[in-house]
């Protein structure tokens, strides 16, 4: 009885270190994607121009 009280022990334990990463990856992902929103109207503007810039030079050439 002993060894299988041992092995749903560690089988427990496991789960919830699954259950923990598990929440952490979330958190990570959540963050960088709000960081990723979080660019300033400035930077949006002037990528949009760079891309609009290069594809004007495409159809110019």
């Amino acid at each position: 009885m002993g060894k299988a009280e041992q092995f749903k022990d560690k089988s427990e334990q496991l789960k919830q270190q699954a259950k923990q990463a598990m929440g952490k990856a979330k958190d990570e992902a959540s963050s960088r994607a709000s960081q990723g929103r979080g660019r300033s109207d400035d930077e949006t503007r002037r990528a949009q121009q760079e891309s609009q810039g290069r594809l004007d030079q495409d159809y110019d050439a």
